[in-house]
């Protein structure tokens, strides 16, 4: 398995784990309800398991799975800063839950170098796609 898919597939483990975890304290706290405000945590919850967890599994498997030209995946450098857009737009989005007064400025910066963090991987995945029989 090539490095960057290791490096998608292990941060997207970080995130499921602690996107469960906080899950686990949200559901605990909705029938004992020891800690009212663990329901702050729900943004968290959401951006881990969504783009954390599984965005980054698939753009992990994807850059593995996808074909090769003469054993070559491509501009690898494309792929490693869809990784790091990706990774620092999630960060932002949790510092602007956790710090409200930087919350907009921050949340539309996250999503921002989420987006193109996404952009950045199809620009790189795109010319391995290739139609049936070319």
């Amino acid at each position: 398995m090539p490095r960057l898919s290791v490096a998608f597939v292990r941060a997207a483990m970080l995130y499921l784990l602690a996107g469960f975890t906080f899950g686990a304290l949200m559901l605990a706290n909705k029938g004992l309800a020891f800690y009212p405000t663990l329901w702050r945590l729900r943004p968290l919850h959401i951006e881990f398991l969504i783009f954390g967890w599984t965005l980054q599994l698939i753009m992990g498997v994807a850059f593995w799975i996808l074909p090769r030209w003469q054993d070559r995946r491509g501009n690898e450098r494309i792929a490693w800063l869809s990784w790091l857009l990706l990774n620092l737009g999630i960060l932002m989005a949790v510092v602007a839950t956790i710090a409200p007064d930087f919350a907009p400025a921050l949340q539309l910066s996250g999503r921002i170098c989420e987006t193109a963090g996404v952009l950045a991987f199809a620009l790189h995945a795109w010319p391995r796609i290739k139609p049936l029989g070319a």
